[in-house]
């Protein structure tokens, strides 16, 4: 049975990543890339779908109970989690080494601390996310599962055995000793990977998180929690293209035994854009170069039909299917593969997109004349399209609407382009689009304004609060001291706040299909949260934001890791795991209360 979410610690290797829960279970896995097929998927079935656990050997043949202690190793991905039983104490290290052209890699090393303690490993693999039973056979002394275009290598000098479609390896550590068992990816139709040697990959892994976390210029009060996000956010980045994933998951539910569950192992633009923004400021130029790179590799040749997700290498294809075979995370219903929405109109993709260009611009980041012309063609196209009806930041899946959020970013793509062309970099019709940035301003403070409630609303003509609206100050549509602005951030917190002080994206209406079109409800979005902090900031109220800051990272789990969202009844994390667009905005209140002194010392 899989644990809770803040259950799992991630391991990764900046091409794919596992989840590994405190009993040492590893229950999600993709082999080789983010968005491939899972070996593992216990996470969203059962046992029968696929796992690697491994840790202390139960007296009655039972599962090992959740280790007593986790920690990544100082500021690194790699874990370690130990066990105080009868017989001693042990210890596991996870991680993946960062691995250029070499086979993915998931090494597990056990060391013995005190006493003698009997050790289980039990691994089962299950291709094509649970689907498929592998043949798995002896090749000399190593273990190898194949099916179809995939095999998985299992290396370790324990001896192993098969026992119920399972391999077990059954050994004892006593102090000092030092066992590791380490899986490897391979096609099929390739040669045996070369043997892995655990523990030069450990000490290569090690050196490349110092090195890496080494460039940070964050030195602030919050340095703990700013460097795990970053280090979160580069353990999603795919590292041959650039593409930044949302998330390593698919269908961890956003309601326990809900249908609002998708795939976020795929590159959206807005989550991507700004996480470049948040690397930029603290220090992480080469990270931001790569997404630049990939983002006019994507869109190249079409612009005018931008989507809002790629796949990792600018896939556009991201057809949407369900597992049928999978029960889903607590009876969470369907799992879903591929994303639909990927073919949706949302209007503020190029608010964000410009807006992170115009960041690396102004940041020092070397010129590229590709990306001032891209910037150019998406406002022509902008230009012609801006006062239609999307489906906005959520992906609702219920009729488009004039959405305010939209607006408001559509605005940010023409202002950010009104000062490139401003500042003599690029050609365009400056007098033109310096018009349509007035037109849109205009649009949206008379239509998306509730001038009896003293608030900007969701979409134009409606009464619904949205979160998003929460950007306008920071976007710099209006100045944070404007009473419409003041008024918003109010209302927001007075009607979108859970008890415990977070916030929803949006009002949601259970068992009726709401303004996005689907039933159920939600947890409160971290995201959300955050940036009603930022807001706090901005308008004065920096203890308020301090507080709420502060109440946010206590939700993190022991490993300092936020899912997407909180639900505030079960007290527990919901979402899709570990979560960029939860870890970016971390960032960025901490660097806003860190500028305004807010953290009380």
């Amino acid at each position: 049975m899989a644990g809770r979410i803040e259950d799992y610690a991630l391991v990764g290797d900046m091409q794919t990543a596992a989840l590994i829960c405190r009993d040492g279970s590893a229950d999600w896995l993709c082999l080789p890339r983010f968005d491939s097929h899972a070996v593992f998927a216990g996470l969203l079935g059962t046992d029968e779908h696929g796992f690697w656990r491994l840790g202390p050997a139960h007296a009655t043949g039972g599962e090992p109970p959740p280790a007593n202690r986790r920690r990544y190793r100082g500021d690194s991905l790699v874990l370690e989690s130990e066990w105080d039983t009868p017989r001693g104490t042990v210890r596991v290290i996870d991680f993946m080494p960062p691995r250029g052209t070499d086979a993915p890699q998931l090494v597990r090393i056990v060391e013995g601390v005190s006493g003698r303690v009997p050790m289980r490993s039990t691994l089962r693999m299950r291709f094509s996310y649970g689907w498929v039973v592998p043949w798995v056979r002896k090749v000399e002394d190593r273990t190898v599962a194949v099916a179809g275009p995939d095999s998985v290598w299992l290396d370790t000098d324990a001896d192993t055995y098969g026992r119920n479609l399972t391999t077990y390896s059954d050994f004892t550590v006593g102090p000092g000793d030092r066992v590791a068992l380490t899986i490897s990816w391979q096609p099929s139709h390739k040669d045996a990977p070369p043997v892995p040697d655990a523990e030069a990959a450990l000490t290569q892994t090690e050196d490349f998180w110092r090195e890496w976390v080494g460039h940070c210029t964050y030195h602030g009060p919050y340095r703990e929690a700013v460097v795990r996000s970053l280090i979160t956010l580069k353990a999603l980045t795919y590292a041959p293209t650039g593409g930044i994933v949302a998330a390593p998951t698919t269908s961890l539910p956003e309601e326990i035994g809900g249908s609002r569950n998708w795939d976020y192992r795929f590159t959206w633009l807005r989550d991507a854009a700004i996480t470049l923004s948040s690397l930029l400021r603290t220090g992480y130029h080469e990270e931001a170069r790569a997404w630049r790179e990939w983002l006019l590799r994507a869109v190249a040749g079409d612009p005018e039909h931008l989507q809002i997700m790629y796949g990792i290498a600018g896939e556009r294809d991201l057809g949407e299917r369900d597992l049928t075979w999978l029960p889903g995370y607590e009876g969470s219903k369907p799992v879903r593969i591929g994303n639909e929405a990927a073919g949706q109109l949302q209007l503020d993709v190029y608010g964000e997109v410009t807006e992170a260009l115009h960041l690396a611009h102004m940041t020092g980041l070397a010129r590229n004349d590709y990306a001032a012309l891209l910037q150019v063609k998406l406002i022509g196209y902008l230009e012609k399209h801006w006062d239609e009806p999307d489906e906005g930041i959520w992906e609702v899946r219920g009729p488009r609407r004039h959405f305010v959020h939209s607006k408001v970013m559509a605005w940010v793509a023409v202002d950010r382009t009104v000062k490139l062309i401003e500042s003599g970099e690029v050609d365009g019709p400056l007098e033109r689009w310096q018009k349509l940035r007035d037109e849109i301003h205009r649009n949206v403070c008379e239509k998306g304004y509730d001038k009896e409630r003293n608030t900007f609303t969701q979409s134009y003509g409606s009464k619904e609060l949205d979160a998003s609206l929460l950007l306008i100050p920071q976007m710099g549509f209006l100045p944070p001291d404007d009473k419409r602005v003041i008024g918003t951030v109010e209302a927001i917190q007075r009607e979108l706040s859970t008890p415990d002080g977070f916030v929803l994206r949006y009002p949601t209406s259970g068992a009726d299909q709401g303004v996005d079109g689907l039933e159920g409800d939600e947890g409160a979005f971290l995201a959300c949260s955050f940036w009603l902090a930022d807001d706090l900031a901005m308008i004065g109220r920096v203890e308020d934001a301090r507080k709420l800051f502060e109440k946010l990272l206590a939700l993190r789990n022991d490993l300092g890791l936020l899912a997407e969202e909180w639900d505030p009844r079960l007290q527990r994390q919901v979402g899709n795991f570990p979560q960029a667009f939860s870890h970016v905005p971390l960032i960025d209140t901490a660097l806003r209360l860190t500028t305004s002194g807010a953290y009380g010392g």
